[in-house]
């Protein structure tokens, strides 16, 4: 008989949505942690006891971009900054144009440098598709068709946002925020752009 034969069902189910979570790359939906269970409806509460069961350890359950994860907690930010290699942040124009998206979208290139005023380059452009942080939103029925863009899943997660209601105000985007990236965000190196003029403000925290 399997060890797990012997657990009180409520126990196998946690065991189960814990290890779906682990092993994921990305925030896991609820859809996708309900098919895992005999009793779909019962996953609110499992989902609230394992949360508890994380509360004040080194590693937290939390529900960001539309699902759940498991993410290190973030007072000990400054600690894992030691020994984990941080991606440096990307160029300060590029987070600017990012907020303008996040607020905006979805929003033609011409449109994110008026709000901006200033044009804006194509190395922050590729910086944000490479970071998997916006994407083609279809195209603005003007002349020339212009590309919509707007944000990605990995946006949410990258920020710790369940969904865009909430979104922090635009200082606080353009501030790193207190978690790790996960691996799959694909952050860039900070770059200098001809005419921008903004100096690279350091990495993000852990």
């Amino acid at each position: 008989m399997s060890e797990e034969a012997n657990l009180p069902h409520d126990e196998a189910a946690l065991r189960l949505i814990e290890a779906a979570i682990f092993a994921a790359a990305a925030p896991v939906p609820p859809r996708a942690l309900a098919a895992l269970l005999e009793d779909g409806g019962a996953l609110p509460a499992l989902l609230t006891a394992l949360s508890a069961r994380y509360a004040g350890r080194g590693i937290e359950l939390i529900e960001v971009a539309g699902g759940w994860q498991f993410r290190t907690a973030p007072d000990l930010a400054p600690k894992l900054r030691k020994v984990v290699e941080i991606p440096r942040r990307l160029p300060r124009a590029a987070m600017e144009a990012l907020a303008i998206v996040a607020w905006h979208q979805p929003v033609t290139r011409a449109e994110i440098e008026e709000v901006r005023g200033a044009s804006l380059s194509q190395t922050s452009l590729d910086a944000l598709l490479e970071a998997d942080l916006i994407a083609p939103r279809g195209r603005r029925e003007t002349p020339g068709r212009p590309v919509l863009w707007g944000t990605t899943p990995s946006f949410l997660t990258r920020f710790g946002l369940r969904d865009l209601r909430e979104l922090p105000r635009r200082e606080e985007l353009l501030t790193e925020p207190q978690i790790i990236p996960l691996p799959q965000a694909g952050e860039v190196g900070s770059q200098h752009e001809p005419g921008e003029g903004e100096p690279d403000e350091g990495s993000p925290p852990a």
